[in-house]
This record gives C-alpha cells, sequence and structure tokens, in this order.
C-alpha cells in the first residue's frame, strides 16, 4: 500500500454531473466528468473516490463504471433517511451540471491478481465495488461466482444487468422472495486456491467472517465496509487521564482527554485534516505515526497492517503511551 499523509492530502479533482439517474429503488446513479483535463486519474476495481459535497460534508462512493473510460467516474448512492446527510443532500440537492471536489481514487479492496477462483459476495448497495471487480475478473478469464442479495430486486442496482450479460455466474437472492443468503454453504462452496470478496451490511460482512474464521480462510477473505463494526475495540486503561499529541510538522503538542478523539483535538490546530465517517472504517484520516505506542481501533486494517505500515486512524485511535507523536 502507498500512504499518503493527511499532510500530503490526495489530488484533489474538479468533476462535473454529466448524469443523474434513478437506477433502482433509493439507489442514484451520478456521472462524473473532468472539468479541467480530458482524462481522470486511473483507478482498479475496488477503488473508491472522496466527495466533497456542496454543504461541507465528505462521503466516500466506490466507483462502479469501466476503469478503461477515464473520460468519467460513475458512482452510485442509496438514500438514507436515518444516515448521516450525506446521501440525503446528494439526492436531494446535487443537480447535473453542478460541479463537485473529489480526491483521486484509493484502492482499500483491491483483487489478488493469483486467485485461482473468486467467490463475491455482494449485499444491497455493497454491489458497487463488486461490479467493477467481477467485470474486470471476466475480461482476464478467471473463474468467479457472484451471489448479491437485497430486499427486494426493485431495491437490487444492476441486478437485471449483470444477470442478463453473465447468467448462471450470478446467482440472485431478493429477500422478500427468497430469503437470505444462504453464507454456510456459499463458503464450503470456494475449492483451494479460491478466494471470497464481500461487500454490504454489518450483518452480511460479520456472518461471512464467522464462517471463514470457521473452515480457515480468514486470510482468502476480502470485506469492504461502508458502517462501522458491531464490535468497537473496549476502552484502554489511560484514556480516563488522556494523553499528549505532539504534531511534528506543525510545531505543537496538544492534550487529548478522555472524552476526545484525536481528530477532534488536532482539528482546532489544523482544520485540513481530512476526515468522513469519524467510525474508523473509510481510512481519510489514516496519518503516520513517528513515535509512541498507537491503539488501533476501526475496522479498515488490523491492528498488525497498521503497525506494519506505521499509521493510525486518528477518529477513532488512542495511545498506549504518555505521548504519541504524528507526522502532521
Amino acid at each position: 500500500m502507498i500512504f499518503m499523509t493527511n499532510a500530503q492530502a490526495a489530488k484533489r479533482l474538479t468533476v462535473r454531473v454529466a448524469k443523474r439517474e434513478d437506477i433502482a429503488r433509493d439507489v442514484l446513479l451520478l456521472r462524473l466528468e473532468p472539468v479541467a483535463t480530458a482524462e481522470l486519474p486511473i483507478w482498479e476495481p475496488g477503488a473508491h473516490i472522496e466527495l466533497h459535497l456542496p454543504s461541507g460534508l465528505t462521503r466516500h462512493y466506490s466507483l462502479c463504471s469501466d476503469p478503461s473510460d477515464l473520460s468519467r467516474y460513475e458512482v452510485s448512492v442509496l438514500r438514507d433517511d436515518d444516515g448521516r446527510g450525506g446521501s440525503l443532500e446528494i439526492h436531494r440537492d446535487v443537480k447535473v451540471g453542478d460541479e463537485l471536489t473529489s480526491n483521486s481514487p484509493k484502492n482499500l479492496f483491491p483483487l489478488v491478481d493469483d486467485a485461482k477462483s473468486s467467490l463475491f459476495i455482494a449485499g444491497g448497495i455493497g454491489i458497487t465495488p463488486i461490479k467493477a471487480m467481477i467485470e474486470e475478473v471476466n475480461r482476464r478469464g478467471q473463474e468467479w461466482r457472484l451471489i448479491y442479495g437485497g430486499r427486494s430486486l426493485e431495491s437490487m442496482a444492476y441486478a437485471e444487468e449483470l444477470k442478463d450479460a453473465f447468467g448462471d455466474l450470478v446467482t440472485l437472492v431478493p429477500q422478500d422472495t427468497d430469503g437470505v443468503i444462504d453464507v454456510e454453504g456459499a463458503v464450503a462452496s470456494v475449492s483451494e486456491g479460491g478466494h471470497i470478496y464481500c461487500c454490504g451490511p454489518t450483518g452480511l460482512l460479520n456472518a461471512v467472517t464467522e464462517k471463514c474464521d470457521n473452515v480457515g480462510m480468514r486470510a482468502e477473505l476480502h470485506i469492504e465496509r461502508f458502517t462501522a463494526p458491531d464490535d468497537p475495540r473496549e476502552e484502554v486503561e489511560n484514556d480516563t487521564a488522556g494523553f499528549d499529541v505532539e504534531l511534528r510538522e506543525s510545531g505543537v503538542t496538544l492534550h487529548v482527554g478522555a472524552d476526545q478523539s484525536i481528530l477532534e483535538v488536532v482539528q482546532t490546530v489544523r482544520d485540513d485534516i481530512a476526515s468522513s465517517c469519524q467510525e474508523g472504517y473509510c481510512g481519510s484520516c489514516e496519518s503516520r505515526v513517528l513515535e509512541g505506542q498507537p491503539e488501533h481501533r476501526g475496522s479498515l486494517m488490523t491492528p498488525e497492517e497498521h503497525d506494519e505500515d506505521g499509521t493510525m486512524l486518528i477518529c477513532v485511535g488512542r495511545s498506549k503511551s504518555p505521548t504519541l507523536v504524528l507526522d502532521l
């Protein structure tokens, strides 16, 4: 993984909304085209972009168009009336012709090049990154299958398109007529050397993770979260006293209290620090750790992966040491 600190924020792009279309119940497709250049930055299946909305909100959306066509990006947004406002703003306010700011694509959900086979499991709007992924493995001539569940066929974006294109390789499981995905059977069907890619609601991700753990396939499982997991990490002992955070680049040291996040304290002096989910799954606030012992939380990567990269998520992470030094 190529790491970029918040202080080295990804390149900002200006894109224009060229098309908006309702493609399923409560699902809106946006086609985004470049404003200042002929082509947009390259990306690989599984990647997402960070859209900066007119209200100031920042939200992440998986790219679901053709990676070979750099004249446009396409994202599909599920309207969530109980969410944090980003999807409602897009459905209600964003119009054709509007200009938005986006960061360059980032891929935390890549395909494994040497997989002997790939099983894709999608739930609801989780189909968005997986759509581009299955089109890519199909182009490569690799063995794959898709199991795609949703509340009803009418709510499942791209369902008929994918079924028409790929036939029996696609299994649709609308809950109102067919019940829920048989996770145990799906995982059991994967042959040696196969990998599983799953994106969707927390319940589906938890069920697939549990089954993969039970059969020793955790290393072959790749998941993408749109919401925080149900089991956040417990508080560490020194949370009651708080800790200090030194921002090496900025030349300041700040105290993080027991009831504060590192992110909110850092943003009092660095309002350029990016953030979005504030629950540890999107990666916007990922920052490099120079000194100290971070207490990793969130679901973007495992603690071991963060330690290997020398990074942490400052929206949810804490410190095991009295002082933490960040490259900010």
